[in-house]
């Protein structure tokens, strides 16, 4: 069973609001930006004052602005050119009441926190409120089933995972398989099968390949099966929640 995040973008949009004075020329500044950096320009949607690519990646301004800069032609599955620092070793994932309040979703986040602190990488993630962060990322329910993110800017990640309440009436698997998704959304991860949706989602073509939008890392396949990693574009009903082998390369590549 497949879960299409195309549908899953808009129901999370209504609630990621631009900010600033005029949201309406910021928004074409990051489509411009989006569309330099090699991003197809159907692959970019506007949803109430926020912009997307993936489908479920929320870009910000600062964010569109970092994808411009020139890359260390590095190849360290993909990433972003925008990462998180060195200097960031506590995430602290807040979790808001509502969606404290749904058991599989918090369950699925304490899984996912533990995946991630599995793997001994440059940061520990901790479920907030905290002391000592050194970034935030707060979690929130959206509707529909599956997320929504965007990619870090300025060495920090994302600030917001968006997650469906639909997904209460999945697995705690399926869970902390969506939630680990859209936290590598916010340390930096492109989805796996970014250049052809239709491998883990059944439909849906390329989201657009870039020399500073897309980096292969080092070690990982350049292609993408079913069920090959936890940033595939779609998931399944049948997902364990756990990193496969691909996605600790990559992770420990990276971070």
């Amino acid at each position: 069973m497949l879960k299409r995040a195309a549908v899953l973008a808009v129901s999370c949009g209504a609630l990621l609001v631009g900010c600033g004075t005029d949201p309406q020329t910021e928004n074409q500044e990051i489509v411009s930006n989006l569309i330099e950096a090699g991003f197809p320009a159907d692959d970019i949607m506007v949803v109430d004052d926020a912009v997307y690519v993936g489908r479920d990646a929320h870009v910000t301004l600062e964010a569109s602005r970092e994808m411009l800069q020139p890359s260390d032609g590095s190849e360290e599955q993909y990433r972003t050119t925008n990462l998180v620092s060195t200097s960031v070793t506590k995430i602290c994932v807040n979790p808001t009441t509502q969606f404290n309040k749904l058991s599989r979703l918090s369950q699925g986040l304490d899984l996912a926190i533990e995946n991630y602190n599995a793997l001994g990488l440059n940061f520990i993630m901790v479920r907030g409120p905290a002391a000592d962060c050194s970034a935030n990322i707060t979690a929130k329910t959206a509707g529909g089933v599956g997320g929504s993110a965007g990619f870090p800017s300025g060495g920090l990640p994302y600030g917001t995972i968006n997650i469906g309440t639909g997904l209460k009436n999945y697995s705690v698997d399926v869970n902390e398989h969506v939630i680990s998704h859209e936290l590598g959304h916010c340390i930096g991860f492109r989805h796996s099968d970014y250049f052809n949706r239709s491998i883990s989602c059944g439909t849906g073509g390329d989201e657009g390949q870039s020399t500073v939008g897309a980096i292969h890392i080092s070690g990982t396949p350049t292609g993408a099966t079913v069920g090959g990693s936890v940033m595939n574009s779609c998931f399944r009903s049948t997902e364990t929640g756990e990193w496969t082998s691909s996605d600790i390369t990559a992770l420990n590549a990276l971070y």
